[in-house]
């Protein structure tokens, strides 16, 4: 228990020192957001502070922080040490420089700021790549809410009909402006999924249940490495490439710059402090990482969350975890339809204040989700994790290019480069071991994945040499 008191602390402390160090590098000034410059009543809109960080953390966070969490803490409470040092030094710095840099290029997507700094290639790759990972985002949360509604409700109103229900909503959250449907529910669910955390943190402290100390050991039943499945099983809780494509999505509605941190690096701790707890309730709950994948076997994502949440609750637990495993998957999956719609109006220059252009692009866009809800969902996942984190690493280096092009300070890229570099090494790593990737032995993966992260280090420190004259500090759109 003493391990997870001090996760906390250290996740309180990063937010307070880490997070003010990394907004005081990116300078955030007075000028006007794109709130205001390009309020269009659709997908611009000036949101108050604390509606924006709840969309942000709805965004970003569904059931990724609990699904993600419960399959990490299979490792062991080694998971906590990535939880709270993967948030701090490269979560929570990936999603405020995605949020910020785009809010300085007028909302711009990650593939739109990956053409900007690093270059015409990267952004088509960028642009396919954001696309097709929303798509499985999407997919994946219409499939686990779907299958617990259907486990709920009589027969006759099976898992088709709720993919069906799920799909229609996707349709209005996507086409409706952002304040219609989003902005009102988010609010809402986000205090159930925060209400579901602190009710399971209470439960592991009051119910008598033993938290195991930390240590770097794997104690996955599977056998399965630390290095690096840990590091793509855990996405959301620590570090995710979907948060790129959602912090652009809030940061045409920020009314300030200066209140980035509080969204967008905010959100990220605050959902680490989630994950961390549902982590922590996972092996506490099931006494050892055995019980808990034999139990994530035999009952699926949701099952668990609910045989946790009743086990330590009661029934108004049972009912928290019903309401929270339909509702927080779902608030991902309308915004990575919506963000997807946002992408492809940059690519074809359909203006969104039209509803007939947004209907153009978002009926085939759900109408290809639904399609592939027909996928199993455990390979749904396994490839939406690894895409996840290479989109995660892509976006890191975008990061690391614009405070390069940028800062007269270039010691100040070093902020996102490690990281990037960092992550460079675990998604090559896992593509090259992973049942779904080339199935390579840990003798030749590992070398590889570390001499990527090598090359990919060098070649920024080849970047950082090159770059002359760097813009202001500040200046929009600096070339």
């Amino acid at each position: 228990m003493i391990s997870l008191a001090i996760s906390f602390a250290v996740l309180i402390a990063g937010y307070l020192v880490y997070g003010r160090l990394v907004d005081k590098v990116f300078a955030p000034d007075g000028r006007k957001t794109p709130a205001y410059t390009k309020q269009d009543g659709v997908d611009f809109i000036p949101l108050p502070t604390w509606k924006a960080f709840l969309v942000q953390l709805l965004n970003i966070a569904g059931t990724g922080p609990i699904f993600g969490a419960l399959m990490g803490a299979c490792f062991g409470p080694v998971v906590f040490l990535w939880i709270i040092f993967g948030s701090v030094l490269a979560g929570g710095v990936h999603d405020y420089m995605c949020g910020m840099i785009s809010e300085r290029h007028d909302g711009a997507s990650i593939a739109e700021l990956s053409g900007i700094y690093l270059g015409k290639g990267a952004k088509w790759a960028m642009r396919v790549f954001s696309v097709l990972l929303l798509l499985l985002t999407g997919t994946v949360f219409v499939t686990s809410p779907a299958a617990l509604l259907a486990r709920l409700s009589p027969a006759a109103l099976n898992n088709i009909f709720w993919i069906i229900v799920i799909l229609i909503y996707y349709v209005l959250a996507t086409l409706l402006p952002i304040d219609k449907i989003i902005g009102k529910l988010y609010p809402v669910f986000g205090a159930v999924l925060i209400l579901m955390a602190a009710g399971i943190l209470g439960g592991v402290i009051f119910g008598g249940y033993t938290v195991p100390e930390i240590t770097l050991q794997s104690l996955h039943p599977e056998g399965l490495p630390v290095w690096p499945f840990m590091f793509v099983t855990v996405a959301c809780g620590a570090i995710s490439g979907f948060h790129a494509t959602q912090s652009p999505m809030v940061a045409k509605c920020i009314r300030s710059e200066k209140v980035g941190r509080k969204v967008f690096y905010g959100a990220m701790l605050s959902e680490s402090i989630i994950a961390l707890v549902w982590a922590a309730g996972g092996v506490a709950f099931y006494g050892a990482t055995g019980g808990l994948q034999n139990a994530l076997s035999a009952l699926g994502h949701s099952g668990v969350v609910y045989d946790i949440s009743t086990g330590m609750l009661g029934m108004v637990g049972g009912a928290l975890a019903i309401i929270g495993v339909i509702a927080c998957p779902i608030t991902s999956g309308d915004t990575a339809f919506r963000s997807a719609r946002l992408i492809l109006a940059e690519i074809t220059g359909l203006n969104q204040k039209q509803i007939r252009n947004r209907l153009i692009i978002t009926l085939p866009l759900l109408g290809a989700g639904a399609v592939l809800t027909q996928l199993d969902f455990n390979v749904l996942w396994r490839y939406f994790s690894w895409s996840n984190q290479t989109l995660a690493m892509v976006s890191l280096w975008v990061a690391t290019a614009y405070l390069l092009k940028t800062h007269e300070n270039r010691l100040t890229s070093l902020l996102t480069a490690l990281p990037a570099a960092f992550m460079t090494a675990v998604s090559t790593t896992y593509i090259l071991m992973a049942s779904e990737g080339f199935r390579l032995s840990a003798g030749i993966s590992y070398p590889i994945g570390f001499g990527c992260a090598v090359l990919a280090f060098a070649a920024y420190l080849f970047a950082k040499r090159k770059v002359n004259a760097p813009a202001v500090s500040g200046k929009n759109n600096p070339k």
